[in-house]
């Protein structure tokens, strides 16, 4: 017990002495200042070394609507060429063939928003670049990036402390 009457409790130390400081911990992903955890796989923070931030691949559902309304309606465009119906057509008609030219886009435009490319944290152990972490959560994903990225700070720099979690606050006599 302190002076002040506050308890403190010390830090917890891993193998070693050095202690094992928690930057980031959710179920499933727990990032340390030595060990980068997701799931059943885990990493050395030391081993880790460029990481980087990318957008994964496009849902495979929207992308396959988009090419099928592409493909179908590219065809139908084509029949109508090949056949002179484009000659017969009035101009309502060719209004709703250019709106129906639009579908596709407009389903690129659903999918996207609908289901969005997840966000990838990739780096490398050794010779080999792994995916570390995946996450469709923005939020979340810039939690563990920046967990990571301070633990790899706080390795680089050979054990350094957060300055203000380290300071002592001056607190008055009373």
């Amino acid at each position: 017990m302190n002076p002040d009457g506050a308890t403190t409790r010390p830090p917890r130390s891993a193998p070693g002495g050095r202690s094992q400081r928690l930057l980031y911990a959710r179920p499933g992903i727990i990032v340390t200042a030595d060990r980068f955890t997701v799931g059943r796989s885990t990493w050395r923070v030391a081993e880790l070394t460029h990481l980087h931030t990318t957008r994964g691949d496009q849902d495979p559902v929207a992308a396959r609507a988009v090419l099928v309304s592409t493909v179908v309606i590219g065809g139908i465009g084509l029949m109508l060429g090949f056949t002179g119906g484009l000659h017969r057509l009035t101009a309502e008609a060719y209004l709703l063939l250019g709106a129906v030219f639009l579908v596709p886009v407009l389903l690129a435009a659903a999918g996207d928003r609908w289901r969005p490319p997840p966000y990838e944290l990739w780096g490398r152990r050794g010779d080999v670049e792994e995916l570390l972490f995946s996450s469709d959560d923005e939020q979340q994903f810039g939690q563990v990036s920046r967990a990571l990225r301070r633990a790899r700070e706080m390795h680089s720099y050979g054990g350094w402390e957060d300055p203000l979690a380290a300071a002592d606050p001056w607190r008055p006599r009373r």
